[in-house]
């Protein structure tokens, strides 16, 4: 079963990150606004990754001075929706 969430960003140019979790799998990952080059390489390079590696692989990373960054926010919603998807 597919599931579908939304992810509002918090710190970071971009507003919000969509994304399909299938079988644990990532899936159909769009930002909205932000680095649109750079966001579209994520989304592409984390296409059909499990869910936790993405997640080991880009928590806590920073972007500049912040304390986090669009991948950081990505982690994030994963770790939201396997929350949700735990219940």
């Amino acid at each position: 079963m597919i599931m579908e969430f939304e992810y509002r960003n918090h710190g970071t140019c971009s507003q919000a990150v969509q994304f399909e979790i299938e079988d644990n799998k990532l899936k159909n990952v769009c930002f909205i606004g932000g680095c649109n080059g750079n966001l579209q390489g994520i989304s592409k390079l984390v296409e059909g990754m499990d869910v936790d590696e993405v997640i080991q692989r880009v928590k806590g990373i920073h972007c500049g001075y912040k304390d986090t960054s669009c991948p950081d926010q990505l982690a994030r919603a994963l770790e939201d929706a396997k929350k949700k998807l735990a219940k």
